[in-house]
């Protein structure tokens, strides 16, 4: 059962990974809005495929809760009913969290997916929390953060409903980043943990020291990352999908920092990869963290220099998530040095 657990563990971190993916493309193609409602799109379980789908029409079945577009307005049905041959107003209740009234198919179903991602990590978190504990004797913090875990998901679904009531505020999108990575640093925990000894990796407490800053390094750069991004869809706004060329004309300061604070990401990795196995300490995970942190590079020049290349973006966040949690698995490493566990 234990073996059982922590490959639902595993299940439950590609899935939130794969959410983060997700989300990253409904950045990228501006599809964030596609479904102005929570947790249903338009009032369906299943999003139309046609704006004639969200037209009022005469004889048609509606359901509560369901949705048409009325005067660039989202309007809401009270109730179950059948409509006649006239609209009538007192049908139909104007939704109020926002006032963005836009079908695109394409952005809905984008969007809808990425929900589904949500739904299905929440249900392997909900599993990993019942079958948790079986723990309860051995450990008891594994049932426990598992369940925050499931709490965290819970949560996580809370703000991606407040991201869209909000119509995509930029410190909301931050918030739910940071929120997913949580998540991870949890999950992480949780697998490292569960698992069975079988070889040590050497203690050195000033490496811990640098793992530990590397990793809040590059969970700052994150935070800026998401803001430079907030001024790059802003440009698209202001030039056009077309006008890529123009997208980091006259940038912000912030997108400065973020370009600069990455030599000192590139140096305090480099010094770690270095000490690492100057002195034979193990950790051989820092290989990933290497060859991330080469890819995220690579990827943001792309950006930068070869006008944002399709999927440059999402790949270039991906990799930063994926290296936020080799960071912080080789954080817990050091930290249990002399107590070694399974590793992925």
């Amino acid at each position: 059962m234990h073996q059982s657990f922590r490959k639902i563990a595993i299940t439950s971190l590609v899935l939130v990974y794969l959410v983060i993916i997700a989300g990253t493309v409904v950045r990228m193609t501006g599809s964030g809005m596609g479904c102005p409602d929570w947790p249903k799109c338009f009032g369906y379980y299943i999003p139309p495929t046609d704006s004639i789908d969200l037209q009022w029409q005469p004889n048609k079945v509606f359901k509560k809760g369901q949705v048409i577009i009325v005067d660039e307005t989202l309007k809401v049905a009270k109730e179950d009913f059948e409509t006649s041959n006239s609209y009538s107003e007192n049908k139909w209740e104007t939704y109020t969290k926002h006032d963005y009234a836009i079908f695109n198919p394409l952005h809905t179903w984008i969007e809808f997916i990425n929900r589904l991602f949500g739904a299905l990590a929440g249900l392997a978190t909900l599993v990993l929390a019942v079958v948790s504990f079986t723990f309860w004797k051995k450990n008891k913090w594994i049932p426990i953060l598992s369940w925050l875990v499931v709490f965290g998901m819970g949560f996580q679904a809370w703000l991606g409903a407040t991201v869209v009531y909000s119509v995509l505020l930029p410190a909301k999108i931050t918030v739910h980043m940071v929120m997913a990575l949580v998540i991870v640093a949890f999950l992480l925990y949780i697998i490292h943990i569960s698992g069975t000894k079988i070889k040590n990796n050497k203690a050195d407490r000033s490496l811990t020291l640098l793992l530990a800053l590397a990793l809040g390094v590059t969970l700052i750069q994150i935070i800026m990352g998401t803001q430079v991004r907030q001024f790059v869809d802003e440009q698209i706004d202001a030039y056009g999908e077309s006008a890529k060329d123009l997208w980091l004309q006259d940038p912000t300061l912030i997108f400065y920092i973020h370009r600069s604070f990455s030599i000192l990401v590139v140096l305090l990795n480099a010094f770690i990869f270095y000490r690492i196995f100057k002195f034979n300490l193990g950790y051989p995970k820092m290989i990933w963290a290497m060859a991330l942190i080469l890819l995220e590079i690579i990827s943001g020049i792309l950006m930068v220099y070869i006008d944002f290349p399709f999927g440059s973006q999402p790949i270039h966040l991906m990799l930063a998530a994926l290296l936020f949690g080799v960071q912080f698995y080789l954080v817990l490493e050091a930290t249990k040095a002399g107590k070694t566990f399974k590793t992925l």
